[in-house]
């Protein structure tokens, strides 16, 4: 096997370092084009020769680590190929991304290598937000001396990321890199072209993941019909009329490089990139997810107990009980906690305690970040609706030790403060409509992809993982408007845990995760949550849902066993060894 030598890749990111800058977006086209006719450094013809040639040196990269949806399935893809790789001498899984945040690391292996790589992060975390919304929030007019110097500044940041990353990828023996989102939805432009130009120079082999795209949830205003709503990534088309601009912002999102293969996470991504955008057929492929086992095991009430009670210690900073924020002081403190962004449990003022292990407890739970399109306030709107007409109200009016807690477990990023201020306004709104006394069974927990606290060793606690997470939880709560997959509902299911979610656009990807269509037993059965007024019908199952959650096997293991039909280890396994024999056509 005739590997490249590191000196000749040295020299080869050199030339890449040292070609004269461009001077606009035009000359950074020009330049990506001559890579797409450059002849590759090397090649490798043995299938077994190329699984030794990628074993040695894999990396996954993406704007950042945390407790998320898209960190949550690079350990799955790492831990995929990781099996993949065991029979082999020798092998190396890299993460590299700019921050590792608190709680990621229990989802990766110790032995993976982990490279932070400033400039990477996306959206506000870009050196403030500046050049995000240079780009996607201000008019640059084309051929204006603003936009060309925008130009030089993206490429001028894509150069010093190229060097950082070329360097470590040569000095690790990295032939394989997985970018994870960074090449499809655009919250880091210099980080995209800077990983484009250093992979077309040092011929490494690019599996790019892509769960979301910049048009899923956007168009260009000319493209909206006059009564149909603005989308949540309208302000990815802000400068279509920037021809130049925006034909190399096309090109990049994603980029067809040679050694280039799109992975996708539904047929509808891979059928607009073949029809609308001109990729081949055999570049173009779609990656599913898995449940691991953990998630299909069995566990008892005195589990879910102690979910509950280490949670408890997660949210109340250590204390065995917990003591809600008046959620007026939490609005007043905002500015501050986001910067920090500790766990807290919010309710409708001070002197109030929750005891996580008492039975009377109700925790409905939402497993996502806050952001405008996961439509948290829709949760409470329903919340309002059922202390307002329904049984759960008046089992709280009947037992006053019931207490119902919405949990949102991911945390804010900075550029989604405002989401959160609106959670946290209709949760004002909703506790001044009612009387004191249901106001004050109703409480707001926000644990920021938290799973440890420092008292867990002097108790003798374990982190928590994912899936008992899951299982503190009665129902779960997923009114989300658009999804590029809806692993809540996949992961609910798989825990047996009831699910109320909203049919999220596209609907095709709804239908599919959900399984319409499948035989019955690979079916997963949710509660479909309505747009518009909630009916006293709807009101009336949810009540009941809440309040017979544990009650209901028969409809939890169907679900369990929709999902372990569907989405088994080895069938995900068996598909990354697929997509590694298809970059072995490439050359």
């Amino acid at each position: 096997m005739n590997l490249p030598h590191p000196n000749d890749q040295y020299h080869r990111l050199r030339e890449l370092l040292d070609h004269n800058p461009p001077s606009d977006w035009d000359e950074i086209d020009q330049l990506l084009n001559h890579f797409r006719t450059k002849k590759r450094p090397f090649s490798i013809r043995k299938r077994h020769d190329f699984l030794q040639f990628f074993a040695k040196g894999t990396a996954f990269v993406t704007f950042s680590y945390g407790i998320d949806g898209v960190s949550i399935e690079i350990s799955k893809y790492a831990q995929a190929l990781k099996d993949l790789y065991s029979s082999l001498d020798e092998h190396a899984i890299h993460l590299i991304g700019d921050s590792f945040l608190e709680g990621s690391s229990s989802l990766f292996e110790s032995g993976w290598q982990s490279f932070k790589l400033a400039g990477l992060d996306g959206w506000d975390k870009w050196e403030a937000g500046i050049w995000f919304k240079a780009l996607f929030r201000k008019k640059l007019k084309s051929g204006s001396r603003k936009s060309r110097r925008l130009a030089r500044e993206m490429y001028t940041q894509a150069i010093s990321i190229a060097d950082r990353l070329g360097t470590y990828l040569i000095e690790n023996q990295i032939s394989l890199l997985i970018p994870v989102n960074i090449a499809s939805n655009p919250g880091n432009l210099a980080a995209t072209l800077g990983i484009i130009l250093a992979t077309e120079a040092l011929g490494i082999y690019v599996l790019n993941v892509n769960h979301d795209f910049y048009w899923e949830g956007g168009k260009s205003i000319t493209k909206r019909a006059p009564e149909e709503n603005p989308g949540v990534r309208d302000h990815f088309f802000k400068n279509i009329r920037n021809r130049s601009f925006f034909k190399l912002f096309e090109s990049l999102y994603p980029w067809d490089g040679k050694r280039w293969l799109q992975v996708n996470i539904n047929a509808r991504q891979s059928r607009k990139l073949i029809h609308k955008y001109g990729f081949q057929n055999k570049k173009v492929f779609e990656i599913s997810t898995c449940i691991g086992d953990q998630f299909l095991e069995p566990y008892t009430l005195e589990d879910v107990r102690l979910a509950r009670i280490r949670m408890g210690h997660i949210l109340s900073d250590g204390n065995a009980i917990m003591q809600p924020i008046p959620v007026i002081d939490h609005i007043s403190g905002l500015d501050q906690w986001m910067k920090q962004q500790t766990p807290c449990i919010v309710g409708a003022r001070s002197g109030l305690t929750i005891d996580p292990r008492s039975d009377d407890l109700i925790i409905l739970l939402q497993p996502t970040r806050i952001i405008g399109r996961k439509r948290i306030p829709r949760n409470i709107e329903l919340l309002k609706a059922l202390f307002t007409k329904s049984d759960l109200r008046k089992e709280l009016k009947k037992n006053r030790g019931r207490q119902l807690i919405l949990h949102i477990s991911g945390p804010a990023p900075i550029e989604h403060q405002e989401d959160l201020m609106d959670v946290l306004r209709a949760y004002e709104d909703c506790i001044h409509a009612l009387p004191n006394e249901i106001a004050d069974q109703f409480f707001l927990a926000f644990s920021v992809g938290h799973e440890e606290h420092a008292s867990f060793p002097k108790n003798k606690f374990d982190p928590m993982t994912i899936e008992e997470i899951y299982r503190l939880a009665d129902v779960i709560v997923f009114p989300s408007a658009t999804e590029g997959r809806g692993l809540p509902i996949i992961e609910a299911s798989a825990s047996g845990i009831p699910i109320i979610c909203s049919q999220y656009k596209p609907k095709e990807v709804f239908n599919d995760v959900v399984g319409k269509g499948l035989p019955k037993e690979q079916q997963i059965q949710y509660t479909l949550y309505p747009e518009g007024k909630f009916r006293k019908k709807f009101l009336s199952k949810v009540s009941h849902l809440i309040l017979n959650a544990k009650a209901m096997p028969r409809f939890n293991q169907l679900n369990r066993n929709a999902v372990k039909a569907r989405y088994s280890l080895d069938s995900f396994n068996t598909r990354f060894e697929h997509l590694l024999e298809q970059l072995h056509t490439l050359d």
